[in-house]
């Protein structure tokens, strides 16, 4: 049976994970970054990857980086036939990529070229693509430029936020390593080098970018929303408080109000003006408060929150 090291880091890592773990593929070691603090409380959390793999009584390193020696003659002590690498976090030096006969197989979740780097799924969101997908690629040193071995599609939905996004692709991407893993391992799957035509890069998310800037059209703010469910969360400001918008939808409504006013305050929902037509927030959650309903929200802070009140 092919020797396997698995190196990954979040939730999508776990379950690729744990779809390798169920098919029976022998996964010697597992690599995952530092336990890193976290919460309120700032304790040591471990990853998702590493309450998987201890769970199931396989051992895992947790190196800083991969470029010492040690690490890498460690790495080549296994015997291992290749590495799967899913949203490791960290990068392969060349002489890593090199130790295994069947190299590192990379789980990329988008339709490459589009979209190599950090974070496709928000960025797929984001640009208003309709639709992304999986890459299992042989990994080189380029960001995200190796050969694909294999790539499948997926639609995303006009309701579609990242989260949802991430499961879909997280089953659609285990499904495609473990029909696709052992035709690479015996050699009957080889790799096909990218197209030149049409890259792009999904660079990494910064929190500001989740500031709701109403002149935006409500098409555009409506991506933002759900690009960036559940991390960091789209937000705005009603007399300087934050307030996250976790649920919301676009409207066709022209008015001449200022982007940002609340113009109707309604059973479903806080319509308010942007740009270009109007989001109705159904879903909010001010700061230090639980998600509620927009209308929840309105009822326990009426004095502030009424027609013509301004989101900033």
């Amino acid at each position: 049976m092919n020797r396997l090291v698995f190196a990954g880091t979040p939730i999508f890592a776990a379950q690729i994970l744990a779809g390798l773990i169920a098919c029976g593929f022998d996964i010697v070691c597992v690599l995952t970054q530092p336990d890193r603090p976290a919460g309120r409380g700032q304790k040591l959390q471990s990853s998702p990857v590493k309450d998987l793999a201890v769970a199931n009584h396989i051992p895992v390193w947790q190196p800083l980086n991969l470029k010492s020696t040690d690490i890498q003659s460690q790495l080549a002590s296994l015997g291992a036939d290749a590495m799967v690498v899913a949203a490791y976090g960290l990068i392969l030096p060349s002489a890593v990529l090199n130790l295994f006969p069947r190299g590192c197989i990379n789980v990329h979740a988008s339709l490459l070229p589009r979209w190599r780097g950090a974070a496709p799924i928000q960025r797929a969101i984001l640009a208003g693509d309709s639709e992304t997908g999986i890459g299992i690629m042989q990994m080189e040193a380029g960001l995200d430029t190796g050969p694909l071995y294999q790539e499948a599609a997926i639609n995303i939905d006009a309701q579609e936020t990242a989260a949802s996004l991430h499961d879909k692709l997280c089953i659609l991407g285990t499904d495609l390593l473990v029909k696709t893993l052992p035709l690479i391992l015996s050699g009957e799957k080889t790799a096909v080098p990218q197209t030149d035509i049409g890259i792009t890069y999904a660079h990494k998310i910064e929190k500001t970018e989740a500031n709701i800037d109403w002149q935006q059209s409500a098409l555009v703010i409506d991506r933002q929303i759900r690009a960036f469910n559940p991390w960091p969360g789209a937000y705005t400001h009603i007399d300087d408080k934050l307030v996250k918008i976790w649920e919301a939808k676009p409207l066709t409504i022209h008015g001449q109000a200022t982007p940002g006013t609340i113009t109707a305050i309604l059973p479903e929902g806080i319509v308010v003006a942007c740009g270009q037509g109007s989001m109705c927030l159904t879903q909010v959650q001010p700061a230090g408060s639980n998600i509620q309903t927009a209308e929840a929200w309105q009822r326990g802070h009426s004095k502030h929150i009424q027609v013509g009140s301004l989101l900033a």
